[in-house]
């Protein structure tokens, strides 16, 4: 069984107000296991980054500047993750984020049932 360990970081708290990715890195597993196969790309998102963003991930402006846009990047990015299960620990947050960017891109959303969340089994497994 193929599966993709997503993680992103972003610009701020949500793309409904204007805010972008800025990196995706991504780990494949073939049954649990890693297969030394990675994705990973910086994003320029076109805008400034927030300082409160920039505390999080320390990721500038500056340092931005010049990476692909995710335009560039989305034909590699949904190569590598093809129809696999999809890894992600608050999915919620990583899925919106990618699925405003994949709406730009006039590209499919990612489906939920392929969306595996993480924070969603440890609450299941430990409610406190």
């Amino acid at each position: 069984m193929r599966e993709i360990v997503l993680d992103t970081e972003t610009t701020g708290l949500s793309p409904q107000d204007g805010h972008r990715l800025v990196e995706i890195g991504c780990l494949e597993l073939f049954n649990h296991v890693a297969t030394g196969r990675t994705f990973h790309t910086y994003i320029d998102p076109e805008r400034d980054m927030p300082s409160d963003a920039e505390a999080v991930h320390g990721l500038t402006t500056t340092f931005l500047k010049g990476n692909p846009v995710f335009a560039a990047i989305v034909e590699e990015f949904l190569e590598f993750v093809g129809d696999a299960a999809l890894v992600i620990h608050n999915a919620a947050f990583d899925v919106g984020f990618l699925k405003a960017e994949l709406s730009r891109c006039a590209a499919a959303a990612i489906p939920p049932e392929r969306v595996v969340d993480t924070l969603m089994l440890a609450r299941q497994k430990h409610p406190m």
